[in-house]
C-alpha cells in the first residue's frame, strides 16, 4: 500500500530549512545528502519525515522540533510562495523565529485563510490530493449569477481535462454565493465561473477543514488552538 505521508527529499530540505527545492536538488545530484546512513543521488527518493534519518554533508537534518501552526488572513496583492522575486510575498506578514511554510495557494488577488505550518507531515497530508479535506469560499461575481450556472458548478463541470468533483454551493445574493470544494486545483474556482459565463469580482477563503477564518482582520495572523490543532489532524489521519 502507498504511504502517502512520504514526500520527496529535496522539499523534505527545504522544508526542514536547508536550503530551497532547487538547491536541494543540486545538494542530492552532488552525493551531499544521506537518508538512514546511505548516499542518495537520485532525484526521485522520498522519504518519511517522521522515520527515516536524512544528514546533509554528514550533518543530521530535520523538521523544527517546536511544531507552529498558524492562520493568516491573506490579503489581495500577496504571492502564497516563500520566495517569489519582485513580489510581495506571504511570509512577510508572519514575524516568528521559526521558519513556516503556506499550506496550498491563494491566488494573488484571492483573499482570505491560509494555513502554515513547519509541520512536514500535516503539510504534506493537506496539500497531497488524496486527503480530501473542505475547503470554503465567499465568491462575488461582477454581475448576478443565474441558478443554472450555480446548479452546473455544483454538480461538476469539465475542466483542464477532467470533471471537477460535486462542491455544495448556497447564494447569499444575485451576484454573490458561496462554494465548498474538496479539491483544489490552480485558479479553480475563477475557472469554473468563466466556464459558465461569469467572472470573479472578489473571492475569499473562509474555512480550511475545521479551521475558520471567522473575525481575523485582513494581514494579520494568529496561532492555532490545541483544539485547533488536534480537530486537523484527526481531519486528516483517516
Amino acid at each position: 500500500m502507498e504511504n502517502n505521508d512520504l514526500i520527496r527529499l529535496q522539499k523534505f530540505l527545504s522544508m526542514a530549512g536547508v536550503c530551497s527545492r532547487r538547491h536541494g536538488e543540486v545538494y542530492i545530484r552532488d552525493g551531499r545528502v544521506r537518508v538512514n546512513g546511505e548516499v542518495v543521488t537520485v532525484l526521485g527518493t522520498k522519504v518519511d519525515p517522521e522515520r527515516d534519518r536524512v544528514a546533509v554533508d554528514g550533518k543530521p537534518v530535520g523538521l523544527r522540533e517546536k511544531r507552529v501552526y498558524i492562520a493568516l488572513n491573506k490579503p489581495r496583492g500577496y504571492v502564497t510562495s516563500c520566495e517569489q522575486p519582485g513580489d510581495r510575498i506571504v511570509l512577510e506578514l508572519i514575524d516568528i523565529p521559526e521558519r513556516v511554510y503556506p499550506i496550498g495557494r491563494l491566488d494573488k488577488d484571492s483573499t482570505g485563510l491560509l494555513l502554515l505550518t513547519n509541520d512536514g507531515a500535516l503539510h504534506h497530508r493537506l496539500a497531497h490530493p488524496s486527503f480530501d479535506h473542505e475547503k470554503e469560499y465567499d465568491v462575488t461575481v461582477g454581475r448576478p449569477i443565474p441558478d443554472g450556472a450555480l446548479h452546473k458548478m455544483g454538480k461538476g463541470l469539465p475542466l483542464m481535462g477532467t470533471m471537477t468533483r460535486p462542491a455544495r454551493i448556497r447564494r447569499v445574493s444575485p451576484s454573490r454565493f458561496r462554494i465548498t470544494l474538496r479539491e483544489g486545483r490552480n485558479r479553480q474556482i475563477r475557472r469554473m465561473v468563466r466556464k459558465v459565463g461569469a467572472h470573479v469580482a472578489t473571492l475569499r477563503r473562509l474555512r480550511v477543514a475545521n479551521i475558520r477564518l471567522g473575525s481575523l482582520a485582513e494581514g494579520s495572523w494568529r496561532f492555532l488552538t490545541p483544539e485547533e490543532v488536534r480537530g486537523l489532524i484527526r481531519g486528516v489521519s483517516g
